[in-house]
C-alpha cells in the first residue's frame, strides 16, 4: 500500500470515509503520486499504477508501491502494484469489472493548434489510453484531471469532443478518421436515449481554483468526473460534496481585522502594513465568500499555526550554497542565484503561492521565487526592497499539500517536476471523497 501517513498528509483536517464495501481504484499517468495519494485517502484500495517517467517510479516506490512485474495479478488487500513503462503497453482486461474508480490526469500538453484545426493530432496525447482503460475495465467512474487552458476558445471544440469520447468509450474510433468526424458519429449518440447503460457515462467538468479548497496555491484546472449510466447516480449528492470551502475575500477580511495576524504573531510590523496597504476596498467584497474559510497562504503553508505540519525553519542567507545540512526537513535546501525582474514576480508569503510549474527554478512568472520579511541590506523607510530566493523543494511541497515524509526521488530537477505534474493531494481528496460517497449511495439503494 502506498504509506501515505494519513494524519500528517492533511492540512485540513477530513473525516474518515465510512466503513462500506471495499472500493478498489486504478491510475494511470500515477507520476509523482499526488492523485494516488487522494484516492487512497478517500477510501479506494489501488489494484494497479502505472507511470513512464523512472524518477516518477522512484517515487512511488519509495513511498511503497510494490512492482508488480510482468504477470498480471491482483494485488492481496491494502497493496497497490506499480507497472513501469508506456502506458500503451499495458493490458488491463484481467482486472475487468473489478474496479470501481479509473483516475488520471492524461498528458495534454502536447495538443498542437494548427493540427487540431486540421483534423490531426499529437501522438503524445493520451486520452486515447484512458478511453481505452474504460474499454477495457468498465469502471464505475473516472477522475481526470487537466490544466484550464483546456478551456480556451481555440481549444474547446477539441475538448468538447473529449468530453463526449468519455461519454461514449465504447464507440472506439478508427486511426483513420479524423475527430471532427468521429465527433460528429458521437453527437448523434447523444441524440438516442437507448443502449447498453453500461457502456455509456454521465460526464460533469468543474473548473476549479485549488486554493478555493484549502490548497495554498493559485491553481486552476478542470476536473472531470464520469460515472456509468447503469448508476443512476444522485447528482445532488456529488454536487454538494464538491463545492468550495475557501474563498479570497475570508481572506482579506481576516488580514483586515487582524485574526490573521493573531496566527502569525512574529511578522515584522513593516510587513503588516505593507500587505494591509495592498488590501482592496472592503465594500468590494462578496459577502457570501465572506462566510468560507480564508484562503491559505504560503506563510501558512510554511509557518503553520495549527495541524500536524510543523513551521519550518528560515533558510539563511549564507545557506544558499545547494547543501543538505543535517539540522534541516529533508530537501529544505538553500538555492542560489534567484532573481526578480519584470515578468518575473516572487511569491508572496501572505498569499497563496503563483501556480507551480514543472521546472526547476527560473521558469516565467518567478513561480518558484521567494519575497521574505527580511529588508534588503541598504533600503529602509519609504525606500523598503525586500530579500528573495528561491523557494525549497520542501517548500514547494508543502504549497502542494504533499506531507513532509513524502519521499522524492531524484535530484531537485526531477522533485520539482514531479510536484509541478502533480495533483495536489487535498484537492484530488475532495473530489475522490465525492466519488467515494456517490457511489457509497449506489450501494444502499441497490
Amino acid at each position: 500500500m502506498i504509506n501515505i501517513h494519513r494524519r500528517q498528509a492533511r492540512i485540513t483536517p477530513v473525516p474518515n470515509p465510512p466503513a462500506s464495501t471495499p472500493k478498489t481504484s486504478v491510475e494511470l499517468f500515477a507520476g509523482g503520486g499526488g492523485l494516488a495519494m487522494a484516492v487512497d485517502r478517500a477510501g479506494f484500495q489501488p489494484l494497479l499504477l502505472n507511470e513512464f517517467v523512472k524518477h516518477a517510479c522512484d517515487t512511488l516506490e519509495a513511498n511503497g508501491a510494490e512492482p508488480r512485474g510482468e504477470n498480471e495479478r491482483v494485488p492481496e488487500h491494502g497493496k497497490g502494484l506499480l507497472v513501469r513503462g508506456d502506458v500503451t503497453t499495458v493490458d488491463m482486461r484481467y482486472l475487468h469489472n473489478r474496479v470501481d474508480l479509473l483516475a488520471g490526469g492524461p498528458p495534454c500538453q502536447p495538443f498542437s493548434l494548427g493540427g487540431i484545426a486540421k483534423g490531426d493530432e499529437d501522438k503524445r496525447n493520451m486520452f486515447p489510453e484512458m478511453f481505452r482503460a474504460i474499454r477495457e475495465i468498465q469502471p464505475k467512474a473516472v477522475i481526470c484531471e487537466n490544466v484550464r487552458g483546456l478551456l480556451r476558445p481555440s481549444f474547446r471544440p477539441y475538448f468538447e469532443y473529449i468530453l463526449r469520447e468519455l461519454e461514449f468509450p465504447f464507440v472506439e474510433r478508427d486511426d483513420s478518421v479524423p475527430w471532427t468526424e468521429h465527433n460528429a458519429t458521437l453527437q448523434g449518440r447523444q441524440k438516442i436515449s437507448s443502449g447498453d447503460a453500461t457502456e455509456r457515462y454521465q460526464v460533469y467538468k468543474f473548473e476549479v481554483n485549488a486554493a478555493d479548497y484549502g490548497v495554498p496555491q493559485i491553481r486552476n484546472r478542470v476536473i472531470i468526473l464520469a460515472f456509468r449510466s447503469d448508476l443512476k447516480i444522485d447528482e445532488s449528492i456529488l454536487f454538494e460534496k464538491v463545492k468550495k470551502t475557501h474563498s479570497e475575500a475570508a481572506l482579506y477580511q481576516s488580514i483586515a481585522n487582524g485574526r490573521y495576524w493573531q496566527n502569525h504573531p512574529g511578522v515584522p510590523e513593516h510587513v503588516r502594513e505593507r500587505v494591509i496597504a495592498e488590501l482592496p476596498a472592503q465594500s468590494s467584497l462578496d459577502f457570501d465568500e465572506l462566510k468560507l474559510l480564508p484562503w491559505r497562504t504560503l506563510r501558512d503553508a510554511i509557518s503553520p499555526h495549527e495541524g500536524p505540519l510543523p513551521r519550518l525553519p528560515k533558510i539563511r542567507w549564507n545557506r544558499l550554497d545547494r547543501v543538505q545540512y543535517p539540522d534541516m526537513p529533508m530537501d529544505h535546501v538553500g538555492w542560489p542565484d534567484a532573481r526578480i525582474y519584470t515578468g518575473h514576480t516572487p511569491n508572496v508569503l501572505d498569499r497563496p503561492a503563483k501556480t507551480v510549474k514543472a521546472g526547476v527554478h527560473g521558469v516565467p512568472g518567478g513561480e518558484s521565487v521567494l519575497l521574505t520579511d527580511d529588508l534588503a541590506p541598504g533600503f529602509r523607510g519609504a525606500r523598503r526592497r525586500y530579500r528573495h530566493r528561491y523557494m525549497t523543494v520542501r517548500e514547494v511541497a508543502r504549497v502542494m499539500t504533499f506531507p513532509d515524509n513524502w519521499i522524492l526521488s531524484g535530484p531537485r530537477s526531477e522533485k520539482m517536476r514531479q510536484l509541478g505534474n502533480a495533483v495536489p493531494p487535498l484537492l484530488g481528496e475532495v473530489f475522490a471523497r465525492a466519488v467515494f460517497e456517490v457511489l457509497e449511495d449506489v450501494e444502499n439503494r441497490a
